[in-house]
């Protein structure tokens, strides 16, 4: 066995683990995978995370724990973005230390330039049915034509040579002049 022992290990489970068959690690690896992605387990780290958090959590490569924004939560793991090494790391909500509960927020840090303004994308509710709009397909060429039918997603838009079904927020109305 390894002399110096990492930090985030106990030496006494390694040495045991050590004597454990291939078989029974490989049992005790899926009995372990089932807990770490069990939803009762993360719906309790994510209660109290969120986005633009600071965390701190375990790099296995290194066997430490590092702080990260959180950046983006999905349904079984968390996007952060390392404080120290600027780069991004996806991990499961496992891999979170979640932060005691009478933790007070840390105040967020402003953005190094406001993002620009942009307008709001176009919905069904700015176009009906005979509008004349325009869009750009996705060999970049233009198309004009007239709203035929409205969907709940998406316009139908005849160009006289052929019909387009294009989200709204693809279309640009057009004013006759």
């Amino acid at each position: 066995m390894n002399a110096r022992t990492p930090p985030m290990q106990d030496a006494a489970l390694i040495e045991a683990l050590n004597q454990a068959t291939s078989l029974e690690l490989y049992q005790l690896s899926a009995l372990v995978e089932r807990l770490m992605t069990d939803p009762r387990r993360i719906v309790a780290v994510r209660k109290d995370l969120h986005l633009g958090q600071v965390v701190r959590f375990y790099d296995e490569r290194r066997d430490t724990m590092r702080e990260g924004r959180i950046v983006e939560m999905r349904d079984a793991q968390v996007t952060l973005h390392d404080t120290q090494q600027r780069v991004q790391w996806k991990l499961p909500y496992a891999a979170i230390e979640p932060p005691p509960p009478d933790a007070q927020p840390r105040p967020q840090t402003p953005p190094a330039s406001p993002p620009p303004a942009t307008s709001p994308k176009p919905t069904r509710a700015d176009f009906a049915r005979g509008d004349k709009v325009s869009f750009t397909d996705r060999h970049l060429q233009t198309h004009v034509g007239v709203i035929t039918r409205s969907n709940p997603k998406t316009a139908t838009v005849d160009t006289g040579e052929a019909s387009w079904s294009v989200p709204y927020g693809g279309l640009r109305r057009v004013l006759d002049i």
